[in-house]
């Protein structure tokens, strides 16, 4: 053979084989260990190096600074982390300890200054602190005690109700403290005449403040009778909250401090940097676009008329010059709807405007959704049946009051915040993301946190595919936006679930059109937590402050896609059912998933179960489900066995006579646990009660009962409660099927109001009395639940009646406990005479347990 022919042949044959893993990584889900440089402009190169591992910390309300090599986040309830990399976060505080607080050393006897006004032992925060919302960062030119220069600061909120709070500062020569007090500069709150909050014994008057002082120096012209409503209270509809403080620098080297929360919107003040002062405007006026400037908080430049807005954040970024402001809109529990907000200025006094050109600071008493570029919302990436991964899927809930931090040397811009999750509760965590400027100069923020990914140059030929899609809009609520489904075409179309167009430009920009409206930003490769691998995304704004996002997903064939949907199609544990089956109707890539019964006597094809009654044995059926993509189809079934009705009466009695077992015989003692259901070290003791003896619980303490106490959508439970205390949100007697499905019976809840306060995996409920049970009497409560319709009884006396109760205990053995949950502040007082029944009691019933007659 010809020695130039062989030299091609082998050539060619070497090409074709090093060519093989791209195709291979085109289709399959293997992770390959290098990975060509996207800069060589060649397509599928799809390198999955090895997973990041996170370290994650629970700081709420983060501020960010960057000390040396290390980023600190400072948050309420004097919590911080610190981390190389903004990936592991690792805590270093230890909250309100004091003395020995290892940010502000003797706790109570250092910030005293500011505790006298509010934020001790007060009001909203009675048998607690309520310090909040710290900055912190170097101040070069603050003079230290010895006529030294720099200190690092912090500027923290102490705060007794929703309106009456202080800002104050305290300085260090070390970033993590301790902090010596050095003074408190705006008060809020306050009333014209001599007035006092419920469980306080401070007086409210105006001249309490530091503002008698300030107006005795000449640095104020007197008070302001705009200040006050007509019956002397303070005007929290046009005036501060003063939380929430920021600082941040000029071009000109001015420091400056925002602030505010909620009702009267954010305000500005310049600050002193040799002393740390706030410098007062010291008279009204308006500036120059016809904002408020007022003698004491300063020049507004966001919210007002009782808006929410809250959590106020400057970062000057030199590339753009622009200011840029978020703020949080929203209620921050997880069904608040907290969601972060963007406005920008080319002057740190404003006006800042968002992307349509609308003032942050509100006309009047609007709705305030369509204003400011909503960065983020509530929202998941939902897992469907026969995606990657478990669980369903990635996302936030109420994500915000965050910081943002832009790299001095890489430009590099991150938004930095805390987020609470879908099945989770309360729980929260701090998130990093990476932002991007679109061509219009407005941040972007990545879908995914960050995981060190680089902006860099793509290819469009990774760029087609499927993706899950997600649009923030502008509305928000306790709901969250789900993922839907597009592709990009290679014609350049957007199909799917949205209609519109989409374009690369330059290296990475990312241009997409849906419904006439055009959004602007990258395209960016990003971890996806869920499916564990690196995949293209993209972040884009439109024109009107409108968010979306796109995570691409790995190119399958329609067998591909019926294979994975029955390989991942689950019932959970189908021999024992007690109540109706969630049948998934679809799965990965709107594959369709259809069911059919071997008897809808036993389970329709919706998952309808009719359970046997009492004493009957249990009874069988066959679920087959047959799964479709395009031509393609197959099939999979399920047994399922569904248990009878247990009799209808007494499950369990506790009557607390010096022990904590069952006296109806058919479930174990109860066991004593500290603070939380999930701990030990507690105490419980035994003393009169209503019959007999009852439970006393110390506030510290609380009784883990056996689990599967009930396990039906039809029951009820009776006791007796002698409340020494009524603390927010303290629970009495508490089920959970997990820490975000669960019942709980509050005498005291976040209104006020005696309730069974439910959430089934996001689906919050509120059965709320009328009325708050009285400390330190004995009241006979009882709740009665029948398929969704729920009765709570006060003392025999109906006080509250719904529907759509959700199911919550659809397993044998969920969680039970008295005086205690996971979370809150656990119960003190007295117990006695707990029931706990299967099937709803009659009215009768219920008067005959409370000895009505």
């Amino acid at each position: 053979m010809n020695r130039r022919l062989i030299q091609k042949s082998t050539l060619v044959f070497l090409m074709l084989i090093l060519m093989i893993p791209s195709f291979v990584l085109a289709k399959g889900n293997d992770k390959q260990s290098t990975q060509p440089s996207e800069n060589s402009n060649k397509p599928h190169l799809d390198y999955q190096g090895e997973n990041p591992e996170f370290q994650n910390a629970s700081v709420h309300d983060p501020s960010i600074i960057k000390d040396g090599d290390t980023y600190y986040v400072f948050g309420s309830h004097i919590d911080a982390a610190k981390s190389k990399d903004l990936i592991n976060w690792e805590t270093f505080t230890n909250g309100y300890t004091t003395p020995n607080n290892k940010i502000y050393g003797d706790l109570s006897k250092n910030l005293a200054g500011s505790f006298e006004w509010a934020g001790e032992n007060d009001s909203d925060s009675r048998g607690g602190f309520a310090v909040w919302a710290p900055d912190v960062f170097w101040n070069k030119d603050y003079i230290n005690d010895d006529g030294t220069k720099g200190a690092y600061m912090t500027y923290y909120s102490a705060s007794s109700t929703y309106i009456r709070s202080a800002i104050g500062f305290a300085v260090s020569q070390n970033i993590e403290g301790p902090y010596e007090y050095g003074g408190t500069i705006v008060y809020s709150g306050f009333t014209r005449d001599e007035a006092y909050d419920a469980n306080s014994k401070v007086n409210k008057k105006w001249d309490n403040t530091n503002i008698k002082e300030l107006i005795e120096n000449g640095d104020l012209e007197g008070p302001n009778s705009n200040w006050f409503n007509n019956n002397g209270s303070f005007k929290n509809s046009m005036y501060p909250n003063a939380i929430d403080a920021n600082m941040f620098y000029d071009t000109d080297g001015k420091l400056w401090m925002t602030y505010g929360s909620w009702s009267g919107g954010i305000f500005l003040l310049e600050i002193d940097k040799s002393t740390g002062e706030a410098i007062y405007p010291g008279e009204d006026g308006t500036t120059a676009d016809g904002r408020m400037i007022d003698r004491y908080f300063g020049t507004k430049i966001a919210g007002g008329y009782t808006k929410s807005g809250e959590g106020p954040y400057v970062v000057y970024d030199k590339n753009t010059g622009y200011y840029y402001l978020y703020v949080t809109y929203g209620w921050l529990g997880v069904d608040g709807g907290y969601n972060m907000r963007l406005f920008r200025s080319t002057s740190p006094e404003g006006p800042y405007l968002d992307a349509k050109g609308q003032d942050a600071v509100l006309p009047g008493n609007v709705d305030h959704t369509p204003y400011g570029n909503k960065v983020m919302g509530n929202f998941l990436f939902e897992r469907k049946v026969g995606d990657p991964g478990t669980g369903i899927g990635v996302g936030y809930m109420s994500p915000g009051h965050n910081s943002a931090y832009i790299d001095p040397e890489t430009g590099e811009h991150f938004l930095v915040f805390h987020s609470r999750f879908q099945e989770t509760g309360e729980m929260h965590e701090v998130r990093v993301h990476q932002m991007f400027m679109n061509s219009d100069g407005w941040p972007v923020a990545a879908p995914y946190r960050y995981t060190g990914e680089t902006l860099e140059k793509v290819n469009r030929q990774d760029l087609i595919g499927d993706y899950k899609f997600i649009n923030h809009g502008k509305a928000y609520s306790g709901a969250y936006e789900k993922s839907v489904f597009i592709t990009l075409t290679k014609d350049g179309l957007v199909t799917g679930d949205v209609q519109g167009t989409w374009e690369k430009e330059s290296h990475n920009r990312a241009i997409i059109t849906i419904d006439g409206n055009t959004y602007d930003g990258v395209f960016v490769r990003q971890w996806d937590p869920v499916s564990e691998r690196t995949v293209m995304t993209f972040t884009a704004m439109s024109e009107e402050g409108v968010t979306v996002w796109g995570s691409k997903l790995l190119t399958k064939t329609d067998e591909e896609i019926v294979e994975d949907v029955k390989n991942d199609l689950t019932l959970g544990d189908t021999s024992q059912v007690i109540a109706n089956l969630a049948l998934p109707v679809e799965g990965t890539r709107h594959s369709l998933i259809t069911w059919e019964t071997s008897d809808d006597h036993i389970i329709t094809n919706k998952g309808e179960i009719t359970r046997p009654e009492p004493g009957s044995d249990s009874v069988s059926a066959t679920l087959t489900a047959t799964i479709t993509k395009g031509d393609v189809s197959a099939t999979k079934t399920f047994d399922i066995t569904i248990l009878p009705y247990k009799e209808n009466g007494l499950v369990a009695y506790y009557a607390f006579e010096d022990n904590l077992s069952d006296s109806n015989n058919q479930f174990g003692e109860g066991t004593v646990t500290g603070n939380r259901i999930d701990n030990t070290g507690g105490s419980i003791s035994y003393g009169e009660g209503q019959i007999g003896k009852s439970a006393i619980f110390d506030g510290q303490s609380g009784v883990r009962l056996p689990n599967g106490l009930i396990s039906s959508n039809s029951y009820s439970v009776s006791l007796w409660l002698k409340p020494e205390q009524l603390t927010t949100h303290t629970t009495t007697f508490f089920g959970a099927r997990s820490d975000a499905s669960w019942i709980s019976l509050v005498p005291n809840a976040w209104n006020g109001k005696t309730m069974v306060w439910s959430n089934n995996s996001g689906a919050w409920y509120d059965a709320t009395t009328d009325l708050t049970i009285a400390q330190n009497e004995w009241t006979h409560l009882a709740i009665t639940v029948d398929n969704g319709k729920i009765i709570i009884y006060v003392n025999g006396a109906v006080e509250f009646e719904g529907t759509n109760f959700s199911n919550v205990f659809t397993t044998t053995n969920a969680n039970f406990s008295l005086g205690v949950n996971y979370w809150d502040i656990p119960y003190k007082g007295q117990m006695d005479e707990l029931k706990v029944y299967e099937g709803p009691l009659s009215p009768q019933q219920v008067s005959d347990l409370a000895g009505v007659k």
